[in-house]
């Protein structure tokens, strides 16, 4: 296992910032591939979904098996096991709470000219929601997105995973998208599903928007169909940050970086210290702690090639180091995590103190484990309750208030060279006492 170790004492602070510095940028080859598969499903509907669902995941089924029955999903309801079910809903329960507490609220207000303007916003209508299953059946994902989306009052929630073999979804998982409060199910995933969901198939209605993590090869193909529909963000494998001081439990951050690490072998993780000794003290934990895992081929290839362990000089070069790499999670293993959680500004989600694992995030504390990654954190947040929300602007004018602001329509309408535009307005004064300019044809 190489687990690449570097120091800001040896090659310099500029030197690592320059190498954690990340920006999403999908390879050449990638976004060929992707849109391909986008262009064959937009031509070929359930046709080509059924073909490439044979070639990527191996599974055969009929397009009339696409959808999920409804007998399916009650017979998936009825065999979860009591603690599986409480577990479920515990979870469940604190992401509904906590999507309530954020959504935005409809508001109204009068402008300086008498004028009612505000926002109104409503549950978008049809969305889409990815879930993956392809190393394994990401239940908590359901939960992540799916019950955020009810949350919100979505009507029409549509649910997709990638299934192999005879086509049998995972029973657990399955259960878990019905509870939450998925509408609609289909077995298929990767960047065709993607591509049924944005443009639409015989079988699957296309949606307002795309939501939910996956592979690389997810990730690009919602890129690609933004415009035709809105997406949340861009989340692809999983990755993590841990930051350690002299203090920490070095048992518990290596934990954290392998509960990660576990995900697959995209995954990344980085280890950021301010002493020496806690760095060499994890990589020795990191090294015990992974032989006697159960995914050991995964995290085998996540240490060899995607493990990366930082020396700081102090805490100020750990904080320049999380804001450069933008990590999806941020464990702050450090005594002063509150002061240092502060002073981080792209970080998909931040877990402060060791008792805050970044398993509770990925499991049932509340916000959705569903982040930017590859540094895109620098520029989007994670998944929330508005992004289910669609926004609507309002404007209320009456006489009064449009007469205080004819005489700024007409200006802007002169310098921009657009005379209907202040005619609009004009127009309804004309013969009035309230005109506040003769409109010149």
């Amino acid at each position: 296992m190489l687990m690449e170790t570097l120091s800001t004492r040896e090659i310099g602070l500029d030197a690592v910032l320059r190498r954690l510095d990340r920006r999403y940028e999908p390879t050449v080859g990638l976004v060929d591939k992707v849109r391909a598969i986008l262009d064959a499903v937009r031509c070929g509907g359930d046709n080509a979904l059924m073909q490439f669902a044979k070639e990527f995941d191996g599974a055969t089924f009929t397009v009339a098996q696409l959808s999920v029955s409804q007998d399916e999903k009650v017979h998936a309801l009825r065999c979860l096991e009591p603690d599986v079910r409480a577990a479920l809903k515990e979870a469940i329960s604190n992401v509904t709470t906590f999507a309530r507490a954020g959504k935005r609220k409809s508001w109204r207000m009068k402008n300086s000219h008498g004028a009612v303007v505000g926002e109104r916003f409503d549950p978008m209508r049809r969305v889409g929601i990815y879930v993956p299953a392809g190393s394994a059946p990401l239940v908590s994902t359901a939960v992540m997105t799916i019950a955020i989306a009810k949350a919100a009052g979505v009507p029409e929630i549509v649910a997709v995973s990638p299934v192999k073999g005879n086509g049998q979804m995972d029973p657990v998982l399955l259960g878990a998208m019905v509870l939450c409060g998925a509408t609609e199910i289909f077995r298929i995933g990767g960047a065709h599903s993607v591509g049924a969901l944005a443009y639409g198939t015989a079988t699957i209605r296309a949606v307002d928007k795309i939501c939910g993590p996956g592979s690389a090869w997810v990730t690009e193909a919602k890129r690609q169909v933004v415009g035709r529909t809105a997406i949340d963000l861009l989340p692809g494998p999983s990755e993590v940050a841990v930051v350690t001081d002299a203090k920490a439990n070095p048992r518990w951050a290596a934990a954290d970086l392998l509960a990660q690490a576990e995900h697959g072998p995209d995954s990344a993780i980085l280890l950021i210290s301010t002493s020496a000794r806690q760095l060499n003290a994890v990589r020795t934990e990191v090294t015990k702690q992974a032989v006697a895992l159960k995914r050991g081929a995964i995290l085998e290839k996540v240490l060899d090639k995607n493990a990366l362990f930082v020396l700081a000089s102090n805490e100020a070069e750990a904080v320049l180091l999380v804001n450069a790499f933008s990590p999806e999670h941020l464990a702050l293993h450090v005594e002063n995590h509150t002061s240092m959680a502060r002073q981080i500004k792209t970080a998909g989600a931040i877990f402060l103190g060791g008792w805050s694992p970044v398993v509770v995030g990925d499991f049932v504390a509340g916000p959705s484990h569903t982040l930017p990654t590859g540094g895109a954190a620098k520029s989007f947040g994670g998944l929330t309750v508005e992004m289910f929300q669609r926004r609507t602007s309002l404007v209320q004018y009456d006489k009064k208030s449009l007469a205080k602001a004819d005489a700024a329509i007409q200006i802007f309408s002169q310098i921009e060279g657009l005379d209907a535009h202040g005619k609009s307005s004009a127009v309804r004064f004309q013969n009035t006492k309230l005109a506040r300019r003769s409109v010149k044809d």
